[in-house]
């Protein structure tokens, strides 16, 4: 029996809680999870080789900071598209595009993978030109995680800041942190006054908005070269969101 051309072969970097929630959606999703390479099976990046990724059409990496450089560049070098969810390395974006565009390949990245994170950092936006005009209204942003999260401020919240700025025309924005038990990822965007305060949130149930979102986004980036935030999705026409 032919099989169906809209299913794609994933290959997974990283098989820990994101990494599992991915795969048990991913059927329903319309993939089939080809190749899955936790840290003892691509230690060092020696699982990353032609022949485990023969027919992959995408990879989604859920690994760590200090794994996912070597990551990217090994599956771009095998021409295989890249969904990374993994944060930490904002800073070598440069280079990223630079290995990615030498390869010809395509690339999602994002902090946060949820579609809902993504339009509430729309909103959070439009919310900070509305009170750009108000200097008594002083903006802050709050975010909680689990105690495992390893980076503080969460790269959401730092993209949210980033966002923000120049609307309220550069104006400090204090950012805090919480690691604290099981919390899977709550952002909030405050203005306050002597008057009253102001809050947008956005509270995360779990672990599958962010495993869908990474989905989504591997059907997207599926034959596309270059590299996309996962914001730019949602400004580029494509396929509406189910």
């Amino acid at each position: 029996m032919a099989q169906d051309a809209s299913v794609l072969k994933l290959a997974l970097l990283g098989h820990g809680k994101m990494g599992k929630a991915v795969e048990q959606l991913a059927p329903s999703h319309g993939f089939e999870v080809h190749l899955i390479l936790d840290r003892e099976s691509n230690r060092g990046g020696a699982g990353i080789v032609s022949q485990k990724f023969e027919g992959i059409d995408v990879s989604i990496d859920f690994t760590t900071p200090a794994a996912v450089l070597g990551n990217i560049e090994r599956v771009a070098a095998l021409g295989c598209n890249l969904v990374v969810g993994t944060t930490g390395w904002g800073d070598h974006l440069a280079t990223v595009l630079e290995v990615v565009e030498r390869a010809g390949t395509g690339l999602v990245y994002a902090s946060n993978f949820s579609i809902g994170a993504q339009l509430f950092l729309s909103v959070a936006e439009s919310a900070a030109r509305a009170f750009a005009g108000f200097p008594s209204y002083e903006p802050y942003i709050l975010e909680t995680h689990h105690h495992f999260k390893k980076d503080a401020p969460s790269g959401t919240a730092l993209e949210m800041k980033r966002r923000i700025t120049p609307a309220l025309g550069g104006r400090e924005i204090p950012v805090a942190s919480l690691r604290a038990g099981y919390v899977p990822g709550t952002h909030e965007l405050g203005f306050d006054s002597e008057a009253d305060t102001v809050i947008l949130r956005h509270a995360a149930r779990g672990r599958q908005g962010f495993a869908e979102g990474a989905l989504f986004a591997a059907r997207w980036i599926a034959g596309k070269k270059g590299v996309f935030a996962f914001a730019d999705l949602f400004r580029i026409p494509s396929p509406r969101l189910q």
